[in-house]
């Protein structure tokens, strides 16, 4: 592909069209199904897909941006390279600071941090609940356990419900369940809209989870966001995550929070869930307690590292698997940089929310009742296997501004004020897509 989409030395673009087409090839898939027609053509460009993989940054709210990092959040130097702390939630910051010793003050983390080994860091705070990851070089990953781990596994598995990870991916061959395809086609009848009818329960939160249930909204699926009424969220990232949905709030560590959800779920098509592996398992809640419940069922899984490995369950996000993986430690060797340079744009994040959307469509066209599971640090090893354009290529790229992309925004009224944000991506030929009202957020 010659558009490179963003300035970088991967191949940000060409990921990103990849992983908006492997979404749309599914829902043409059942939308041909739905419509007894042969499936239709399918065309991403790659602008326009790169753009839509950093929407949050040309979101408006009355011509505001809406979405800032929070003080602490950002790289720190220490003793023996680099460390990322991610404190956009008031609960990490704090773990972070009484891990190190200090009070939330960016002077006094800087100093200890300087003090201190960057894996020392990055264990002591996973340990203690919070989230931090250590800038590695991309040969230290590779010889890292958990990048073993990962390498295992499809960059959508898809498979049983108790064993995800031993079945095939949805980025391989198309769906091996026509029979399956056929009996959704039926039940939901011809439409222009690939998912209408579909009903999914969209339980995450921040941007890889949300963009997967966008996605799903798009193709015309019926999404309900459930909210805990006690977990912090961003709002700048609800506001450009979450059009064409609807919100509850549950409690899901009540007795009453639990049952209503069950009850959601017996008439659900899709549970979309992010919370670190194991979490709603705790509560009763996990795939195989869902799948009781409702045996057709897809249950779609988007984790940082994935479940396996020595790194399975631990909480991470987009920045922190960056560093994790050797992608902020190329970028700035690519440029000559003096600290860590991120993608363009939150790549790993947006590739997920694609990725597990087109896993879920394709256990759909399979006859549901399959789990499948993504993960961010997957991502970035599929991003890492399409390797690299030269530096003085891909980093003469121009950055776009707001102003360069006013042909691939839309203009929303919502209760929050005027949205002005990224449409939706790509076409399916004979396909309705786009989103059928605002986000639920104030």
């Amino acid at each position: 592909m010659d558009d490179l989409g963003l300035p970088s030395v991967f191949r940000v673009g060409e990921f990103a069209a990849r992983s908006v087409a492997a979404a749309h090839t599914r829902a043409a898939e059942l939308l041909a199904a739905r419509n007894g027609v042969a499936v239709p053509d399918v065309s991403v460009g790659v602008r326009e897909a790169a753009i839509a993989f950093r929407s949050e940054r040309y979101l408006r709210v009355d011509g505001e941006a809406a979405f800032e990092w929070a003080p602490l959040s950002g790289d720190y130097e220490a003793a023996d390279g680099w460390v990322r702390l991610h404190c956009n939630f008031e609960h990490h910051a704090e773990i972070a600071c009484r891990v190190l010793g200090v009070p939330q003050e960016r002077e006094a983390v800087e100093a200890a941090l300087r003090r201190r080994g960057r894996f020392e860091v990055e264990d002591a705070i996973a340990e203690a609940g919070g989230v931090a990851a250590a800038m590695r070089t991309r040969d230290e990953w590779l010889a890292h356990e958990q990048s073993g781990a990962v390498a295992a596994r499809p960059l959508a598995a898809i498979g049983p419900v108790a064993a995800a990870s031993s079945a095939g991916g949805a980025s391989g061959a198309g769906g091996t369940g026509g029979a399956g395809r056929a009996e959704l086609a039926d039940r939901l009848g011809p439409s222009t809209r690939p998912l209408a009818g579909v009903r999914v329960l969209d339980l995450t939160r921040i941007i890889a989870g949300p963009n997967a249930g966008r996605v799903l909204a798009g193709y015309g699926a019926e999404v309900t966001m459930v909210r805990s009424p006690s977990l912090p969220t961003i709002r700048g990232l609800d506001l450009d995550l979450n059009f064409g949905k609807a919100l509850r709030f549950l409690d899901l560590r009540s007795a009453e929070g639990r049952a209503a959800f069950l009850d959601l779920v017996r008439g659900a098509d899709i549970v979309l869930q992010s919370y670190r592996p194991g979490a709603l398992a705790a509560l009763g809640l996990g795939a195989e307690e869902l799948a009781a419940v409702n045996p057709a069922l897809v249950h779609v899984s988007i984790s940082a590292y994935g479940t396996d490995g020595p790194w399975g369950g631990r909480r991470g996000f987009d920045s922190l698997v960056q560093m994790a993986v050797g992608i902020a430690d190329e970028g700035m060797r690519a440029g000559g940089a003096s600290r860590p340079v991120p993608l363009p744009a939150q790549v790993l994040d947006h590739g997920a929310g694609w990725w597990a959307a087109a896993g879920a469509v394709e256990a759909l066209n399979r006859g549901g009742g399959l789990a499948v599971d993504v993960s961010l640090a997957g991502v970035a090893a599929a991003l890492d296997a399409l390797g690299r354009v030269e530096p003085a290529v891909g980093l003469a790229v121009a950055d776009p501004a707001l102003s360069d992309v006013e042909d691939l925004l839309l203009r929303t009224p919502s209760a929050a004020g005027l949205l002005t944000h990224v449409r939706f991506p790509g076409s399916v030929a004979g396909a309705e897509f786009g989103w059928g009202g605002p986000p639920p957020i104030v």
